[in-house]
């Protein structure tokens, strides 16, 4: 017997080997882990995405306290300071390594032209000093202060990093005031867009029928009016004398009622197709409300689609506003927004004698980037099918 036994093979079950500390803690970190953050682990590996996330939260937080990091105000006039050059910020000085210090300038005019020439003088040297005072403000609007991130100490030269307007206005200070404005407009109508287009889109898509063919017509009327002729005929309605605040809400509530169709439009036709899955219909068989399968079924299943519209539509709406800005259809004077600003730069002759007045449309066009940089992070983190 035991001849046989010896004769017999023996089956032996392949021993897998134990997995390190670190990978079987990486392991157990990774299957217990919340959904958003697998998202954020995904989203990190994007790195435009990181980048384009890191810059919008410095633009955000120098727009919100714009009065502390900017070195004068946004309507400071002066006269004897017009299209200045941008303040170049030095560190060597005859040889030597100095603290951040700028030029002073001096203001000649062309003999031929009579047109104003600035040139910096070496022999005069202006530290750049922070938490400076300055001109008085409310800090968010509560607290009077003149504490101020950055100045010189001198009350005839300015520090101008992006340099000065046609009425000598410091343009870096004018820029981030304006992006309160910009900004805003496109995260508030980006707002209200996001809430009509997916309360009705899934409206529209749930219950179809008469509803769906009624909000269909909704939508089709909006998307049927042309947009220059409305912003014309707005511009020319509204009274010069109104509040700007006013006019920028009103504004901003037209974005978002133009701009919604295209979500509710997709998102009904999600909708449509969602709502026929097995989990709807068990969910529906289980004896769930119409709202928590609206909300936690069928609404999680377009996370990713969701949070790429919306990071793609706030762009559009800043786009909006600025254009019509622009074009004297939209905020006006002395309403601060980028595309206020670029008005200064709407002939040949601005931007040849000053081409730092296309600043704001340098910073309309990294605002766009950074947002759709997010928006395609967010979008490959959220899927459920990327790996």
């Amino acid at each position: 017997m035991s001849e046989l036994q010896n004769l017999t093979p023996q089956l032996h079950t392949p021993r897998v080997p134990p997995l390190a500390p670190k990978e079987e803690f990486r392991d157990e970190t990774l299957y217990t882990a919340k959904p958003w953050t697998l998202v954020w682990w995904r989203f990190r590996k994007h790195k435009l995405a990181v980048a384009s996330l890191i810059f919008m939260l410095i633009l955000s937080t120098l727009a919100i306290f714009a009065h502390f990091f900017t070195p004068y105000a946004p309507f400071t006039i002066n006269r004897l300071n017009t299209l200045a050059p941008p303040s170049t910020v030095r560190i060597m000085h005859e040889g030597e390594l100095h603290r951040p210090f700028i030029y002073a300038l001096k203001r000649t005019r062309d003999p031929e032209t009579a047109r104003v020439i600035y040139q910096e003088d070496t022999s005069k040297v202006l530290p750049v000093r922070f938490f400076v005072q300055g001109e008085p403000y409310h800090f968010l609007g509560l607290v009077e202060t003149r504490l101020r991130f950055f100045g010189v100490d001198d009350r005839r030269q300015q520090i101008n990093l992006l340099g000065t307007d046609s009425l000598g206005r410091d343009l870096y200070s004018r820029l981030i005031h304006g992006a309160r404005v910009t900004l805003s407009a496109g995260l508030v109508g980006v707002a209200f867009a996001f809430v009509l287009g997916l309360t009705l889109g899934a409206i529209s898509g749930y219950y179809g029928g008469r509803i769906d063919s009624a909000i269909q017509r909704l939508m089709e009327f909006i998307r049927s009016i042309p947009t220059i002729p409305l912003w014309m005929g707005l511009a020319a309605a509204l009274p010069i004398a109104w509040d700007p605040i006013f006019v920028y809400v009103l504004i901003t509530l037209i974005l978002s009622l133009i701009g919604w169709t295209h979500l509710a439009r997709v998102v009904r036709g999600r909708f449509l197709s969602l709502k026929t899955e097995d989990y709807v219909l068990a969910a529906r068989l289980a004896g769930a409300s119409e709202y928590r399968i609206v909300t936690r079924h069928m609404l999680p299943a377009m996370t990713s689609y969701i949070i790429a519209a919306l990071t793609l539509a706030v762009p559009e709406m800043i786009l909006g506003e600025t254009a019509l800005s622009f074009l004297g259809l939209g905020l006006r004077p002395p309403v601060v927004s980028w595309g206020v600003l670029l008005q200064d730069a709407q002939n040949l002759r601005s931007i040849s004698m000053a081409p730092w007045l296309l600043a704001p449309g340098v910073a309309v066009v990294l605002v766009v980037l950074a947002f759709n940089f997010i928006g395609d992070g967010l979008r490959d983190a959220a899927d459920p099918y990327g790996q």
